[in-house]
């Protein structure tokens, strides 16, 4: 949305780095998911990165789970006030919406560490919570943090779903607070999604992940929810996160930073058309990838898509 030009930079972390000639940002952001660069002769990655086409739910057919009143919570000079909802079993809420409009509020209050000034949830499941600021207070390796939280049975299963494809287990036997942003972080989303629990509260997952590592974790996130059944919220900033990894939206908006209004969750076209609009921005996909693509503001396909009120791609 931003470059006209763009350098892929590869090599491996934490050893070398190399940066590639410039291209034009299309056939860079596609070479990038190739994992080839032709000119170059170099394959820096062994496998292709692919965009699956599939219709957005209109939407989410299964039991509910966790069901919640209308809801509201006032602090010193901010006031968030949520629609009533459900999550249901199996489904992958995606929120999205402006900074200081309650999202992890709202979030925290799902996950029992704030009660609500007006309403109540109506369940009683166990929750996992990866919180949006990450501190390291455990005095240890990620390995140790890990066998003090988790159950010995489930770390076969736990390696293959999570902590492998996280790239976690180079980390183990680093000391947590010698971890950079992005390692805590694969640590922090390992660690939530490698709980036993019905509802899995992940806030911004995607914070200090380069691009691909943004593509697996919003994998992980869906594949570990299909495996078993359970369900999850993600709160996220990257609309591309949210796309990969959402069945439905609860989309965020109101006064930053007083006043913040939860409506949803709603079916993918409907949620993501809400935030779109109020972004002013349209989705393609690209005719190479399958990728999604912001169109150029007043282009023919902006102008065509905002006309129709079809700012998600169908």
């Amino acid at each position: 949305f931003l470059a006209d030009i763009t350098h892929l930079m590869y090599g491996v972390e934490g050893a070398y780095g190399i940066i590639s000639q410039p291209r034009t940002t299309r056939t860079a952001v596609n070479t990038y998911l190739d994992g080839f660069l032709k000119e170059e002769n170099v394959r820096f990655r062994d496998y292709q990165i692919r965009f699956e086409v599939k219709g957005p739910k209109d939407s989410w057919l299964s039991a509910p789970l966790v069901e919640y009143g209308d809801m509201q919570k006032r602090f010193k000079g901010f006031k968030l006030t949520v629609g009533g909802g459900l999550i249901k079993k199996g489904e992958v809420i995606g929120v999205l919406g402006p900074n200081s409009t309650g999202k992890t509020t709202f979030v925290k209050i799902l996950a029992g560490l704030i009660k609500p000034t007006k309403g109540k949830i109506k369940s009683e499941v166990s929750v996992s919570y990866k919180p949006q600021y990450i501190e390291p207070k455990f005095k240890g390796t990620v390995s140790g943090l890990f066998k003090k939280e988790l159950k010995k049975d489930s770390e076969k299963q736990l390696q293959k779903e999570v902590v492998r494809p996280l790239n976690v287990e180079p980390l183990m036997e680093k000391e947590l607070e010698a971890l950079s942003g992005g390692e805590l972080q694969r640590a922090a989303v390992a660690l939530c999604l490698s709980r036993d629990a019905d509802v899995y509260l992940v806030d911004e997952p995607s914070a200090y992940l380069d691009s691909n590592q943004r593509i697996e974790t919003a994998k992980v996130i869906r594949r570990t929810m299909e495996n078993r059944g359970r369900s999850a919220m993600v709160v996220e900033h990257d609309v591309y996160f949210i796309d990969l990894v959402a069945d439905s939206i609860m989309v965020f908006g109101g006064e930053p930073p007083t006043t913040g209004q939860g409506d949803g969750p709603f079916g993918m076209r409907e949620g993501m058309n809400r935030f779109l609009k109020d972004v002013d921005i349209t989705f393609r996909r690209d005719n190479d990838t399958n990728r999604p693509r912001i169109n150029k503001l007043d282009s023919k396909l902006d102008r065509e898509q905002k006309a129709k009120g079809e700012y998600y791609y169908a």
